[in-house]
């Protein structure tokens, strides 16, 4: 969670205790005014505390829930299909419920519990100030806390505020006994609180120890007690740090080297400083520089007079005679995958290998305000030269990460991110930290005015390189034309625009197949799955439109669906306009076919069964899915509840041998196998047992019911065994019975109908079928990037002829293509929700990519191009891994880079539907301004 910083002034926020309000929506209201106060003093410290994602969203519903059952978001509900369901009031939640974010349990000591990894703000928890949680604990108990503090990054002029909810965790190794404990500390705490941790739970006198930086095992240099901090010292989430009795008084001396037997970047011992010193170049602070000229002293990575004995450039010149360089794999520090794959594809890139193996020292800019002051340029043109020098030895990139959390604060932490928005942070970065315009002129712009597109474009582009002259201009940048036209003047506005990569979308994918579960609210039928398809930005009134119409729904019925989770119905879908991105692939949906004018009375029936076999009475656990039925009457009784859940559970019943009930025709549908069912089962009745009949689906008659039933208004609440002269007193508009599964029940219904019911239906014969997705041209991305679109409502334009904002159609056209070229495929789908992965295949050329007939320039330049670098994503989202392919040149040769492991691969197998953001040179030939001869490029 990021924040800027408010200037407003910060009043007391009042705590206290009291009773709960008496509404949902005063609960809300005393929230929201105490979450807007702690928005107003944000500062080092502040505390927060997470809590799950799941429990609030329940909370949230509560309190949010609309008094008006006829309105959905303040618009009459209707449909042709179904008969909307009136909005129900939401369930008072239970107690707060922390279990499913923690790792090691709800049980354990507050000290010991740590959150789940890679968990994600908004899907998994939530983060609310102090005061919101004491509020929250008072009303519903509960826990555990998870207490979190805030920390401030970046300069005083750009200070943000996050709070650190992964505190850094530190393998701390005793050399003496090998005893291995772990401790958590701030990223921000300082060297002196390290010492201060261990030397308490050690029982150790602080003059007496020395602590190491232990990564991988290998001592790299001693941890001075000083201000410092951890986050300045390079120490990474789950390291080792070695602790050592001092038996001289004096510091270890250190090694001078990493692990890979390079020359280590070292971290300065003194508290004073906290620099990175780059194979002899220049010393950078975290901040500012300390000096604007380069040491260029033998050896020196900048100094062009080494020897083949040197670490910096000399070893990658040795490497060179004896090993081709560019196979070294890259350590995963904590899911940095997306991190290893950009960087793969950027040091594989040939102009920038060129580049930074030379001595760039003149193109550092320190002074830049919208650079790192040279750092970024320095610590990646190091670990360039290191993995083009290292042969097949694998780099972890330390210092890199370091200092790429340092100047982007949004890639710290060790969540899974996005390598294209890597990628973007990196070209930006090194182009400001290398550009060659240390003062930026002032320059006006001028209008188009119709003048020719040549003209405009060069003018353009003139006045880019006079602000912005890099390498990673010269190679990486483009120019594009974009068009605007006012639709209600027609005011035409030109303009010529650099860009850096394009990012495609992929036109076919704009439906998503979704498998729904239908359950029969009547008990008139077997549950039965549908895959169905809808737009990716429809509404859940769209979803159940469809839905109706593949299970043929009747005029007299309507549709409710349903999130199911741990075997109770966790939220009902009532507002038809909900978008349907807020529902996860990983979700269970149901729907319930609902007879309409039933009554208002919900009644739910959750399926319990005994834990295992041999456990005493009383201990059950739920399974299956809830079944779910409206009420006519307003006033029940034990009989009432019987004969609903006996008309629900009657088309599970068993008339014959469990064999018998699963017989059908082979591939069949479940309908098939159902009617052939009840054939078989008549036949075997009539020459067997005459007293045996097959029972119809909801026929309750000369049936009594063999289940015992409980009542309960929640999970935390006791069970109240219902009996059939009771008369059932509830609140709200729901029941939630329980149905306790014996042995003998198992015998008498079949209960796999609830269970598994892909596997079940995959016995009958069934299988739900997915559309597969066509695939898509590389070409057709890019003619529908190019097509012409409005511009949506909130990103219009100012007309300057109406002197009003416009819905302008915008036009895009490319004017000039790089050396290199990066194409982005637009995978990840974004909402308030979620995100949403893409996996269609695009098929993309490998060799000869002709782009000439999409270039609007006619400056004799060729534009075909050929691939040399991926970066792939497989699998879903959160639980996703980031790869890369890369082709070396001088093999002409591709390799498959997965984080520390690299290994050849056939040209033919780079082609995947994980392809996520791609890398082209231009190749062949092109004019020479005024002659006739052709140069390579």
């Amino acid at each position: 969670m990021t924040m800027i910083a408010d200037s407003g002034d910060c009043s007391m926020i009042e705590k206290g205790g009291g009773e709960s309000p008496s509404t949902p929506q005063q609960e809300k209201q005393i929230v929201d005014e105490l979450m807007h106060e702690s928005e107003r003093c944000l500062k080092d410290g502040n505390l927060y505390y997470v809590i799950s994602y799941r429990w609030f969203a329940t909370w949230e519903r509560y309190v949010s829930q609309d008094n008006d059952s006829n309105m959905v978001d303040g618009e009459p509900s209707n449909s042709q299909y179904f008969d909307v369901v009136p909005l129900s009031t939401a369930d008072r939640p239970g107690p707060i419920d922390n279990s499913d974010i923690v790792q090691n349990g709800s049980n354990s000591e507050a000290d010991d519990l740590e959150l789940s990894k890679t968990l994600l703000e908004r899907r998994d928890y939530v983060l609310v100030p102090q005061q919101v949680w004491d509020k929250l604990l008072q009303w519903y108990k509960g826990g555990p806390a998870l207490p979190r503090k805030m920390i401030s990054e970046g300069g005083s002029n750009k200070k943000q505020f996050r709070v650190e909810v992964y505190p850094l965790q530190l393998k701390v190794i005793d050399s003496q006994d090998h005893m291995e404990f772990t401790i958590r500390l701030s990223k921000k705490a300082s060297l002196h609180q390290l010492y201060e941790k261990v030397c308490a739970i050690r029982g150790t006198e602080r003059e007496k120890i020395i602590i190491w930086d232990y990564f991988n095992k290998q001592k790299h240099s001693s941890l001075v007690e000083s201000n410092s901090t951890l986050e300045e010292s390079n120490l990474q989430m789950d390291q080792e740090v070695l602790l050592e009795l001092r038996d001289d008084g004096l510091y270890p001396s250190q090694s001078g080297k990493d692990s890979t037997g390079n020359e280590l970047a070292l971290v300065a011992l003194e508290p004073a400083r906290t620099s990175l010193s780059i194979a002899g170049g220049p010393t950078l602070s975290n901040g500012h520089s300390s000096n604007n000229s380069l040491n260029l002293r033998p050896g020196s990575a900048f100094n062009p007079g080494f020897s083949d004995a040197d670490d910096g450039f000399g070893a990658h010149n040795a490497a060179r005679k004896s090993e081709k360089g560019g196979l070294a794999g890259l350590q995963n520090m904590g899911n940095t995958c997306f991190m290893n794959s950009a960087l793969q594809c950027l040091v594989h890139t040939p102009p920038l290998v060129e580049y930074f193996l030379q001595d760039y020292s003149d193109e550092i800019n320190t002074q830049n305000p919208l650079g790192m002051h040279g750092e970024l340029a320095l610590v990646f043109g190091e670990l360039l030269r290191k993995l083009w020098s290292s042969g097949r030895t694998t780099i972890a990139p330390r210092q890199f990460k370091g200092k790429l959390a340092l100047f982007a604060p949004q890639f710290s932490g060790y969540n899974q991110h996005d390598s294209q928005e890597l990628l973007a942070f990196l070209l930006d970065g090194l182009h400001e930290d290398l550009n060659r315009v240390k003062q930026k002129p002032y320059i006006e712009l001028k209008d188009w005015g119709g003048r020719p597109d040549e003209e405009v474009a060069d003018e353009c582009w003139r006045n880019h390189k006079a602000r912005n002259d890099s390498v990673i201009v010269d190679v990486c940048q483009g120019q594009y034309k974009s068009t605007l036209v006012c639709p209600v003047c027609s005011k035409i506005s030109i303009t010529f625009d650099p860009f850096m990569y394009l990012s495609l979308p992929l036109p076919s994918t704009v439906t998503r197949s979704m498998t729904i579960t239908v359950f029969y609210g009547d008990g008139t039928g077997l549950p039965m799955p549908y895959t169905v398809s809808v737009l990716k930005n429809g509404l859940v009134r769209d979803l159940i439109q469809s839905l109706a119409s593949v299970c043929c729904l009747e005029r007299d019925e309507s549709l409710l669906l349903a999130e199911v989770y741990e075997h109770r119905i966790y939220r009902l879908f009532e507002n038809l306009y909900e978008q349907v991105v807020s529902i996860k692939d990983e979700e269970y949906i149901v729907a319930y076919r609902l007879k309409k004018e039933t009554g208002k009375l919900k009644l739910e029936i959750v399926h319990q069964e005994k834990s295992t076999p041999d456990i005493l009475k009383g201990s059950w656990k739920d399974f299956g899915t809830p079944l779910l039925t409206y009420l006519e009457d307003d006033l029940l009784s034990g009989v009432d509840i019987e004969l609903a859940v006996s008309r629900l559970l009657s088309p599970l019943r068993r008339t014959c041998s469990v064999g018998v009930v699963h017989h059908g025709k082979e591939n069949g549908l479940v309908s098939e196998a159902i009617g052939e069912t009840s054939n078989s089962c008549n036949d075997q009745s009539e020459q067997e047992d005459e007293a045996m009949e097959c029972v119809k689906p909801g026929d309750t008659s000369n049936e009594e019911l063999l289940f015992q039933l409980f009542l309960s208004d929640d999970r935390y609440s006791a069970h109240k065994r219902i009996l059939k002269n009771s008369v059932i007193k509830f609140g709200g508009n729901r029941i939630k019975v329980f149905l306790e599964w014996t042995e003998n029940e198992k015998k008498t219904y079949d209960s796999s109908y609830l269970k598994d019911l892909p596997v079940v239906y995959h016995k009958a014969g069934f299988t739900a079928k997915k559309t597969r997705q066509e695939a898509v041209s590389l070409y057709s991305c890019l003619e529908a990037f190019l097509t012409e679109e409005p511009l949506g409502p909130d990103d219009m334009w100012y007309c300057p002829g109406c002197k009003e904002h416009r819905q302008a159609t915008k036009k895009l056209d490319l004017w000039t293509l790089p050396q290199i070229l990066v194409f982005h495929l637009k995978r990840f789908s974004y909402s308030r929700y979620l995100k949403n992965k893409l996996e269609t295949f695009v098929d993309f050329p490998i060799q000869n990519l002709d782009l000439s007939k999409f270039v609007e320039s006619k400056d004799g330049r060729s534009y075909v191009y050929e691939l040399y670098a991926i970066s792939n994503h497989y699998g879903g989202l959160g639980g996703g891994h980031y790869t890369a392919f890369a082709k070396l040149m001088d093999e002409n040769r591709w390799y498959n880079f997965d984080d520390s492991r690299v290994a050849p691969v056939n040209e033919a197998d780079i082609k995947t539907s994980a392809a996520y953001v791609l890398f082209y040179r231009r190749v062949g030939t092109e004019k020479k301004a005024g002659q006739g001869e052709t140069s390579q490029c």
